[in-house]
């Protein structure tokens, strides 16, 4: 089986259709080009592309400016992630554990054929003798 090829469409607004039309004539390609060219930096950078202009992408160059940015978390932050992880995981599956037991209960109502007397209705017999405790 080989590579087959998808589309994919979205709008622009007229404004932006003109600025993409002006890069793909610049550049010499298709409108279409364009995109795949965008779409495959994309995928080969795991999402992690912006679109500079060129003045600004050689002014970052010498800034030491990083893409994607990086931030430093204190390990606190992190181990209380992993808590919080640990504890909805937990969650999850108490969970489903009380999901199969209402299920198991479920079961058991629908499975038993016993006939389920109400008192209330034990009251309207009137050719019953009544009993008081007392």
């Amino acid at each position: 089986m080989g590579n087959k090829n998808k589309t994919i469409s979205f709008r622009v607004n007229e404004d932006a259709f003109e600025a993409l039309r002006d890069i793909a004539e610049e550049r010499d390609i298709s409108l279409s080009a364009v995109f795949r060219d965008y779409v495959d930096t994309l995928v080969a950078h795991d999402g992690q592309v912006r679109a500079v202009p060129e003045a600004e992408l050689d002014r970052m160059d010498d800034g030491g400016e990083s893409f994607p940015p990086k931030i430093e978390v204190p390990k606190s932050f992190v181990r209380e992630h992993e808590r919080l992880e640990l504890e909805a995981e937990h969650l999850r599956e108490q969970l489903e554990e009380h999901k199969r037991y209402v299920n198991h209960l479920r079961e058991q109502l629908d499975d038993d054929d016993e006939e389920v007397i109400q008192l209330e209705d034990l009251d309207g017999d009137a050719d019953e003798p009544s009993f008081r405790l007392g």
